[in-house]
């Protein structure tokens, strides 16, 4: 799948569930920003990695695995710190920013987990 394709796809389906939770969730209260927050750190994270798969997919195999797994450790050291920045300076409510962001990331990974499972069971010809 096209990067252009999974983005449109993540955004679809953040902006339909973020919908839903706007109708649960009181706008005057900084719950919602929170949840807004954690949404948008597991969308770039997963736009990400989606992005970096599909970068080094045709490339080596230490170039792949650096790819993947040294995207992985950036990708978390930079989720810890925007998590951080949210509770310590922006003054977010944690437990809806972290409800927010495990929810919307394992959402995500189920999504980005399929999407690569259907890519390599296509023949390479048709790639």
């Amino acid at each position: 799948m096209s990067f252009l394709r999974y983005s449109t796809l993540v955004l679809l389906v953040a902006a339909a569930t973020l919908a839903a939770t706007g109708l649960l969730v009181p706008a005057e209260t900084k719950a919602r920003a929170a949840i807004l927050f954690g949404a948008v750190l597991a969308i770039l994270n997963t736009l990400v990695a989606h992005a970096l798969v599909s970068w080094s997919e045709r490339r080596s195999t230490p170039a792949f695995f650096g790819a993947v797994l040294g995207g992985m450790v950036g990708r978390m050291a930079v989720m810890l710190a925007a998590v951080i920045t949210g509770v310590l300076l922006l003054g977010l409510p944690r437990v809806p920013l972290v409800v927010s962001l495990l929810a919307y990331y394992t959402l995500f990974l189920v999504m980005e987990l399929t999407v690569q499972h259907r890519h390599a069971q296509r023949p390479a010809e048709t790639r």
